[in-house]
């Protein structure tokens, strides 16, 4: 892809997972519509996240909530959280969290596109990297030990489900499932 390209589609489609995966498929010579609902599926998580971050944003500005919703990704998902959590946190600083995480995206994306040309594959521990920092993410969300059994059984359930299901959905799947679980049994505990 062109810097050109590359930088529409970090406007566009503002989830690395998603983007990581069109390329990929583009590359094998997927279809458009195969590549749109693979990324739509990928991107269900942003369900449970959307859910956990409305409890702190119920009577917002509507026009605020829309360009927020563009803006909640992983790790703009775990800042806000943990802001709204521990501290006077409001929409506005939020905005400013997923704002800038959307511009440093979009630079660092086109950036990637002219010099990634000179960066042996495989170098710096890349792929070590987006694990190491899904890893970060998780252990950061850890609250009690409800949460630490709803991470595990979604590590399990995720594995158990990757035996029998093709493709990626069993990620989704595992996790909506944990989420429901925990919430059930924390709903059941308190």
């Amino acid at each position: 892809m062109t810097p050109l390209e590359i930088g529409l589609m970090s406007v566009i489609v503002f989830a690395g997972s998603s983007q990581f995966i069109a390329v990929s498929m583009l590359a094998a010579g997927a279809s458009m519509i195969s590549i749109v609902v693979t990324a739509f599926v990928v991107n269900l998580r942003h369900f449970l996240m959307s859910s956990a971050l409305a409890v702190y944003l119920k009577n917002s500005d509507r026009i605020k909530l829309t360009f927020f919703s563009y803006g909640v990704t992983d790790e703009s998902f775990a800042v806000n959280l943990t802001r709204f959590r521990e501290s006077e946190w409001d929409l506005n600083s939020a905005l400013v969290t997923n704002f800038t995480a959307n511009v440093t995206w979009l630079v660092t994306t086109v950036l990637g596109g002219f010099s990634g040309q000179f960066i042996p594959a495989h170098a710096f521990g890349i792929d070590y990297a987006l694990v190491a920092m899904f890893i970060c993410l998780l252990v950061f969300q850890i609250r009690g030990v409800i949460y630490v059994i709803t991470a595990v059984m979604a590590g399990v359930l995720a594995v158990g489900l990757s035996l029998v299901i093709p493709g990626n959905s069993y990620i989704v799947i595992a996790s909506m499932a944990a989420a429901a679980i925990g919430v059930a049994l924390k709903k059941k505990l308190t």
